[in-house]
């Protein structure tokens, strides 16, 4: 009864929302225009995920880094590029953190590691996005802004970091987002540990991939950098990794590459 309840009262809440604070038709229309790889979509596609960034922006916190203003703008082409994967999931699997931290550009960190021998180093890494357990999610704008351009070669820095965030839905990030028991997962372990290997294999061997290289750093970076191809460049994916494609197929419930 109560499950009722709150379910009565999150589906009013969202009708509130989307009557009250939609996205302009123009914002809307031009981030369509900007990121082709959501204006191709159907027209029932692009409405929901209309629908679904406009409550995405009611329930996040937008902040700014080093001096940068979130516009409309800026928010909308997050929004919109993060709930493309969630388009059939829904905005459940994002729950688990609230804060977007948006960098003009790529920002250094400084990492810490502990070596086998206890010895801790200390070194840089360039980062443009990072999904932290909990939150928040840090992305580049310039980055972010450039995925229109980016998806030709099958980057997109949103989708990498959300795909993250999926994957880290039951507490490890470790390639496998929450599945619903124990035989779905051995069956994507299956499949993916399959792909990964092979994937590894080509980068050591020096061969040209459609995924980034950077995929083979492990397999929660393979899932996270597949899951770009997949929806920005998905005739590509399915093309060379039809096993992998039908893999994220199943999970994401979606078919980008269908005409």
């Amino acid at each position: 009864m109560l499950d009722r309840w709150w379910s009565s009262l999150r589906r009013m809440r969202d009708e509130r929302t989307l009557r009250k604070r939609p996205i302009p038709d123009a914002l809307w229309e031009l981030t369509l225009a900007r990121y082709p790889f959501l204006g191709r979509r159907s027209a029932d596609d692009r409405a929901a995920l209309r629908d679904l960034a406009t409550l995405f922006l009611a329930q996040k916190e937008f902040t700014g880094a080093q001096g940068l203003a979130i516009s409309d703008e800026i928010a909308v082409a997050i929004a919109a590029q993060a709930c493309l994967p969630v388009l059939r999931l829904g905005l459940g699997a994002y729950a688990g953190f609230v804060g977007i931290v948006v960098h003009p550009d790529e920002v250094v960190a400084r990492r810490e590691v502990t070596d086998d021998d206890g010895v801790v180093h200390h070194y840089d890494e360039t980062l443009s996005g990072e999904a932290m357990e909990g939150g928040p999610v840090m992305l580049s704008w310039r980055d972010v802004e450039a995925a229109g351009e980016s998806a030709e070669w099958g980057y997109n820095v949103v989708v990498h970091e959300f795909a993250h965030v999926l994957d880290m839905a039951d507490g490890v990030p470790d390639g496998v987002p929450l599945l619903p028991d124990r035989a779905a997962r051995e069956a994507w372990c299956k499949v993916i540990d399959a792909q990964f290997d092979a994937f590894c294999a080509h980068v050591d061997g020096g061969v040209d991939t459609l995924l980034d290289p950077y995929g083979a750093e492990s397999v929660d970076e393979f899932f996270a950098v597949a899951s770009e191809v997949f929806f920005v460049a998905p005739e590509d994916l399915k093309l060379e990794h039809p096993e992998l494609y039908a893999l994220l197929q199943s999970y994401y419930r979606q078919d980008p590459a269908a005409p």
